[in-house]
């Protein structure tokens, strides 16, 4: 008997969210990669991020924050997002996974989803400068991360299946979209509150 599921039993849904947000994500990092290496190969080199003194990818990529490990940090997104993309094509192609590699998945999504959340409050309350692909990674990252943790919870994958907590992320699951919009509205609600001129410096 063939192992291999039938398109119905397929996770279309989290293979979507997996392969749009990992090229999203991927893409954000690209760009930021590529245009520092621009940067540094020109000095006059003008940042196609760089938009006004509140929104510059050029300032940020100059702090502390942006080397964390000693590297340029979009060198974890360019290296990182290759996964979840790869595991949503998987999945569209019918491969199933083991529990272990489930959770090492939850894990490397989770370790990008708060290191996000990190660079996010210092951008909006050390730095003092937004990075637009930073926040385009930000925002790829969020929905990725909420969506596969209820999703892994919901199929039994977090805990022991049937349980109380399959149960609940079975109810939550429909939702998945209300707290990865809860996150984004939350940084969104910083950024105006610590720059009150942002949208009029835009115009």
């Amino acid at each position: 008997m063939s192992t291999t599921p039938s398109p119905a039993q397929r996770p279309w849904a989290l293979a979507t969210l997996l392969l749009t947000t990992g090229s999203v994500g991927w893409w954000g990092a690209m760009a930021l990669i590529t245009e520092r290496i621009a940067s540094l190969l020109d000095p006059n080199h003008i940042i196609a991020c760089d938009v006004n003194p509140l929104v510059s990818c050029g300032t940020v990529m100059t702090t502390w924050q942006a080397s964390l490990l000693g590297f340029p940090n979009p060198l974890l997104g360019v290296a990182g997002f290759v996964a979840p993309m790869a595991v949503g094509l998987a999945l569209l192609a019918g491969a199933r996974f083991a529990r272990w590699f489930w959770i090492a998945l939850l894990v490397g999504i989770s370790g990008a989803w708060v290191f996000c959340q990190w660079l996010a409050v210092q951008a909006i309350s050390d730095i003092g400068v937004l990075c637009p692909y930073c926040m385009v990674v930000w925002a790829a990252v969020i929905p990725m991360f909420w969506g596969t943790s209820l999703w892994m919870l919901a199929r039994g994958l977090l805990s022991r299946p049937g349980g109380r907590a399959q149960t609940l992320g079975v109810a939550l699951l429909p939702y998945a979209w209300l707290p990865a919009l809860a996150n984004v509205v939350v940084i969104v609600g910083a950024i105006l509150l610590a720059f009150p001129t942002l949208l009029t410096s835009l115009v």
